[in-house]
């Protein structure tokens, strides 16, 4: 390999790295991808890969940073699609799925990994569940009129359901048709969540 040849700018080898990375660790799971392995898939050598990334776990932190981030915005860019909250909550639903349909290995990386014990990557996942529930959470508090912290508590619920119904999904190997999933979801959540219109008492 003639590295020289083959230099990229910073950023450029960044990305390639990481792309490499999900790939081995989706295929061997953390513990046992190597970073031999991914400087291998990378078409670098070790040390080059370590210069960018001190040890396996900034790497893999790296990676999972990536798409924490692009799954809240796609939640965000959900959440405030349309002025009529029954499209928000299937934007929402939708957002999930595309996510998988797209890249189902690095849906997989956030949501299946024993990695989740790890403390750092922990505080990144709760972090990414807390940051998409309070982007939907604003969407409930106008429809409903409940009070932000009571919103916070549907929209983890509006998430968590999306999130458990597409691994469901992808688990089965999509048997059922994508729009078909979403619309099912969805009519599942808007269901509930419209029956806390403009409630703004508990009930009893």
């Amino acid at each position: 390999m003639n590295e020289e040849k083959l230099r990229l700018p910073r950023d450029e080898r960044r990305a390639t790295l990481l792309a490499a990375a999900l790939e081995v660790f989706t295929a061997s799971g953390y513990h046992a991808a190597a970073m031999d392995e991914i400087a291998d898939q990378a078409n670098v050598s070790k040390p080059v890969l370590y210069q960018h990334f001190p040890s396996k776990l900034d790497l893999y932190l790296a990676v999972l940073d990536i798409h924490c981030e692009y799954l809240v915005e796609a939640i965000r860019t959900a959440a405030g699609s349309s002025q009529e909250n029954a499209e928000r909550v299937r934007a929402t639903v939708d957002a999930y799925f595309d996510y998988i349909n797209r890249d189902g290995e690095a849906f997989r990386l956030l949501f299946e990994s024993d990695m989740a014990v790890e403390p750092r990557v922990r505080e990144r996942l709760s972090k990414m569940s807390y940051d998409c529930a309070q982007a939907f959470s604003q969407a409930i508090t106008t429809e409903t009129g409940i009070s932000q912290e009571s919103a916070m508590m549907l929209a983890f619920g509006l998430i968590g359901t999306a999130q458990t119904t597409a691994r469901h999904w992808l688990a089965r190997n999509e048997k059922i048709d994508r729009d078909l999933a979403v619309n099912l979801v969805a009519s599942l959540q808007w269901r509930g969540i419209s029956g806390f219109r403009k409630i703004t008492q508990p009930l009893n």
